[in-house]
This record gives structure tokens, C-alpha cells and sequence, in this order.
């Protein structure tokens, strides 16, 4: 018990000492500038080709979403969630040596050329998540965390981030295991998190764009658009397009939806007219939903 406490109490210094260094210490593998720089980059592309033109540059609800972003994927980390995957870390590696096993590595591609374990776990991390995203609109209790996302009224590139803490510890959890079973390193996960951070300012984004011919493959702004209309078809009742990098897995199973391109769609859920629009409201009505 005494190395989980040792853990989770270093996983604050640690964290903070990384964060801090991040910040102060520019480098090219600086998550925290790159992050920063691809927000400015989209956001760029925004005002320099906006769809819809008479939205505001700092439309409805564009700070919320500033702070969402800087929330889910530095605070959050620093209050607790890294201590506490750090710990669920350790207690996976205690019980796989419990049962005799050193670790749950079944495939191996690290002696693979970089450019194929990069595509390999660009198409897997994607497929994996876009069934967690599915479970996320069919399973009830699911879906009101779930909700928070799609609150979104007015579509920005910053609206990839509005959403709740929860999605975070459900998307790594069910994320974990099989991607712990290709043995996988640190810089390749870096690099295909920041794509599908890219390819996701770009689907919220408001652009006009849909890749041509390319649209069966990536997710883009106007398929995306259809994924957060408030009034869904009788054939997708649980929503539909729910590809985050990748628009394939819909187009293979079923789940695409873009009848036509309507940049004022109407976007939401139903009974979003009584949903919080401030943080503390949106962090804690999950929790008091029946």
C-alpha cells in the first residue's frame, strides 16, 4: 500500500515539475506549444475563411471552450487524474505479475520502420475510439457526460475540447489495454495525439471544407457539423458520424450522415434549452441526472 502512496503523492510534484517545465522550457516536443500553436493555426484559418460569416470571431461561449481546453488537458491532470492513473498503472502491472505475466504485449512493432507503427496506431487509436464514442451516445448514463460536448451551440475549433472530465477517464480507461498490447513507445503516441488534435480543431472548426474524395477517409467540419444537429434522422436516432480523425468507420458501418451541407444548422440536443451554460453547472449536472 505504501508504493501507491508514494506514487500518487510524487504524481503531483511530478506533474507539476513537468507542467512548469513545459511552460518555461520551449522545445519541439513541447506538448504544451504545440498545442498552442495549432489552436492559433486553426483559429487563423477561421477568421481568414470562416463558413459561416456572420458568425463572430469570439462566437458564443469561445472562452468557456478556451478554458475547457486548457482544462481537460493540463488542470485536470494536475489536480489528480495523473496521480491517479499512475497508481491504476501500477496496479494493472501488480496484477499481471499476480497472475505470471510480465506484461500484455501481443504484438510487437517497435522494430518496425517509424512511418508503419505510426499508421498502425493512428488506424487502431481511432478505431478504438470510435466505438468508445459510440458507447458514449447509446449507453444512458454515458450520455449525460456525454451531453457537455454536445451543449455547443455556435461551432468553433476550441468546441473539440468543451467537454466533461469524465470523457477523459472513460476514452483512457477502455483506451489502455489494447493499445498496451502493441508495443507502442512515448514518441509515437506524442505524435499521433497532436494529429488527431489537429484533424480535431479542424472538424470544429469553421471551415468550409470537406477534403473532396478524401472525405470517405478523414472526418472533416461539414461532416462533422451533422454530428452535433440537435434534430436527428429516424434511422439515427442515437446520433451519427461519430468518427474522430477517421470518417472510414462510418462509411464502413453505417453511421454517415451528411444529406447536404447547411452551415446555420441547428445544433444541440433535445431538452438542451434547460442545460447549464456555465462550468460549474455543466461539471456537476451529469452527476445529479436521473
Amino acid at each position: 500500500m505504501e508504493i501507491y502512496l508514494d506514487i500518487l503523492l510524487n504524481s503531483f510534484t511530478d506533474y507539476g515539475n513537468y507542467l512548469w517545465s513545459e511552460i518555461t522550457q520551449p522545445a519541439w516536443d513541447n506538448y504544451f506549444y504545440w498545442l498552442v500553436g495549432l489552436s492559433l493555426l486553426v483559429f487563423g484559418l477561421e477568421i481568414w475563411l470562416p463558413w459561416r460569416k456572420d458568425q463572430k470571431i469570439f462566437r458564443k461561449d469561445f472562452w468557456l471552450d478556451l478554458f475547457y481546453l486548457f482544462f481537460n488537458f493540463f488542470l485536470f491532470s494536475l489536480i489528480g487524474y495523473n496521480a491517479l492513473s499512475n497508481v491504476g498503472v501500477q496496479l494493472f502491472n501488480d496484477l499481471l505479475n499476480f497472475v505470471g505475466l510480465e506484461n500484455v504485449v501481443a504484438f510487437e512493432v517497435r522494430s518496425w520502420p517509424a512511418w508503419s507503427q505510426l499508421l498502425l496506431m493512428f488506424i487502431v487509436a481511432d478505431f478504438i475510439q470510435w466505438n468508445i464514442h459510440r458507447l458514449l451516445h447509446r449507453v444512458p448514463w454515458l450520455w449525460e457526460f456525454h451531453k457537455v460536448h454536445h451543449s455547443v451551440k455556435e461551432m468553433g475549433f476550441a468546441a473539440q475540447f468543451r467537454f466533461h472530465f469524465m470523457e477523459t477517464i472513460i476514452y483512457k480507461t477502455l483506451q489502455y489495454v489494447p493499445l498496451a498490447m502493441i508495443g507502442f513507445g512515448i514518441q509515437q503516441f506524442f505524435v499521433v495525439h497532436m494529429l488527431g488534435v489537429f484533424i480535431g480543431h479542424l472538424n470544429h472548426a469553421n471551415l468550409n471544407w470537406d477534403y473532396g474524395p478524401f472525405k470517405y477517409i478523414l472526418n472533416n467540419p461539414k461532416m462533422h457539423l451533422w454530428h452535433h444537429a440537435k434534430e436527428l434522422p429516424e434511422n439515427h436516432k442515437y446520433g451519427m458520424n461519430y468518427g474522430l480523425s477517421l470518417s472510414i468507420w462510418d462509411y464502413l458501418f453505417g453511421t454517415a450522415h451528411v444529406p447536404y451541407h447547411d452551415p446555420n444548422l441547428e445544433l444541440g440536443f433535445a431538452g438542451d434549452e434547460d442545460f447549464p451554460e456555465d462550468l460549474g453547472g455543466q461539471m456537476t449536472r451529469p452527476f445529479k441526472s436521473k
